[in-house]
């Protein structure tokens, strides 16, 4: 399906563009556009894959923009056939404080990407959304929420036949930029306490593989105006400091220092709603949320309903599967970045 395609990424310098980058780079899609306004990160990825993956750094073409501003997406948009949508302010503290910002990328940014795609007839967008947007307490939350009506919105709009508007909604991306397992190895490093928040707070845990999988799926799979949920596990925050703790602690010198619940950070996370539930389609691995495809003539539902409801219950990190401490650090051990923080830590030692 990517054979001498076009990909851009938007927020294309972040860990999921890196994800993508290493699964596709080496295939024969024709090039991949990484969109962002960072100019320094783009210049550190280009470098790196000149370096690394010298046969086919040539694909990665890079676009300095913002999704806030319509015109840059457009002048970046021209030849692509797929999108994924990744640009957003995902840090829940910072949100908190400057929710307008949030506002300004996760919902009109998102707006721009979309407007534009339907104008140079993109055949598929995939959006990047959050378990914080169901059930949302934070601004983070509350905008990728807005961003999830805003896709869906579009997509009752747009010409499906011409441009398939999908959005794929997961929890903590493990080693990501603002994951707090690299914080934890440094503190580890420096002889501190790890530093947690609340250790029965539970969240979901996967790998940037899986989200690229899962944002994949979408891709085959979605239908226009769909959002899709993957059945990922959960574990507590205090597991997830153990595990880490194990791994990178032999003398078992850390201690563990709780330090209170951040701003706008809720105990568990919700992937799937209740009211989703009531329509939504058990993929197997994935949920399927379909577009509500009704329109503001309410009246003609007024004689007509569905009195059967779908069994499918709530789905957060509370209910999902649970792992334990040796189960995440297999999760865990399963990272490139875990390997190589190990590998560093074994060569320190052998030094010494």
């Amino acid at each position: 399906m990517f054979k001498n395609k076009t990909l851009l990424i938007t927020g294309g310098t972040g860990s999921f563009g890196n994800a993508v980058l290493n699964r596709f780079l080496d295939t024969d899609i024709g090039e991949i556009r990484i969109f962002s306004r960072d100019e320094k990160k783009q210049d550190d990825m280009r470098h790196e894959f000149q370096q690394r993956m010298p046969e086919a750094a040539e694909k990665i073409k890079f676009y300095i923009g913002d999704v806030r501003d319509l015109q840059s997406v457009k002048n970046a948009m021209h030849g692509v056939d797929y999108i994924f949508h990744a640009a957003a302010l995902k840090q829940v503290p910072s949100c908190e404080f400057f929710p307008v910002e949030a506002v300004k990328t996760n919902v009109l940014g998102t707006e721009n990407v979309l407007t534009a795609a339907i104008d140079e007839g993109v055949k598929s967008v995939i959006c990047l959304s959050t378990d914080k947007a169901a059930y949302p307490v934070n601004a983070m939350g509350t905008s990728k929420a807005m961003m999830e009506k805003v896709i869906v919105a579009k997509s009752r709009t747009v010409d499906a036949q011409k441009t398939k508007i999908c959005c794929t909604r997961y929890g903590n991306v493990m080693c990501s930029r603002g994951s707090v397992i690299p914080l934890w190895i440094e503190q580890i490093k420096a002889g501190k306490p790890i530093t947690i928040t609340e250790p029965c707070m539970t969240r979901f845990i996967m790998s940037l593989d899986e989200a690229v999988d899962l944002v994949l799926f979408a891709f085959e799979n979605g239908q226009n105006g769909d959002i899709l949920v993957q059945k990922a596990p959960a574990c507590t925050i205090e597991i997830l400091a153990k595990a880490v703790k194990e791994l990178f602690d032999k003398e078992n010198k850390t201690q563990i220092k709780v330090i209170g619940i951040r701003h706008g950070e809720k105990m568990y996370e919700t992937l799937l709603t209740n009211e989703e539930c009531s329509h939504a389609t058990d993929m197997g691995k994935f949920y399927r949320v379909p577009c509500d495809k009704r329109d503001l003539n309410y009246d003609k539902y007024f004689k007509e309903g569905d009195d059967k409801r779908n069994p499918l219950t709530e789905f957060n990190s509370n209910n999902t599967d649970l792992l334990n401490v040796e189960q995440v650090k297999e999760k865990l051990l399963s990272l490139k970045y875990i390997r190589e923080e190990l590998a560093k830590r074994e060569r320190t030692e052998y030094e010494a």
